[in-house]
């Protein structure tokens, strides 16, 4: 067969083909995913993820907890002048 009737050839099972490539994707995929290598890198992704959001979420903490300090402080330091300020 020539190179012409061999793309004649596909083009006219193209749906056939695509077929073919899709079971070979499939099973190519399949092999990737079970492999050990990616379940390691998956495992370590998931780690450094659940690890960042620890983290942040002690970090929103101290935010928070700061943000209250600096409320009340402020709440007090009103007060103060009120009391001052009626007292004249």
């Amino acid at each position: 067969m020539t190179y012409r009737k061999l793309l004649n050839n596909c083009i006219e099972h193209k749906h056939a083909l695509l077929f073919a490539g899709g079971i070979a994707t499939a099973i190519v995929g399949k092999k990737v995913i079970e492999s050990k290598t990616v379940k390691d890198a998956a495992t370590k992704g998931m780690a450094t993820i659940m690890s960042v959001k620890k983290d942040a979420e002690e970090c929103f903490q101290d935010m928070k907890e700061n943000a209250e300090d600096i409320v009340v402080d402020a709440h007090e330091e009103d007060k103060k002048e009120i009391y001052v300020e009626s007292k004249k």
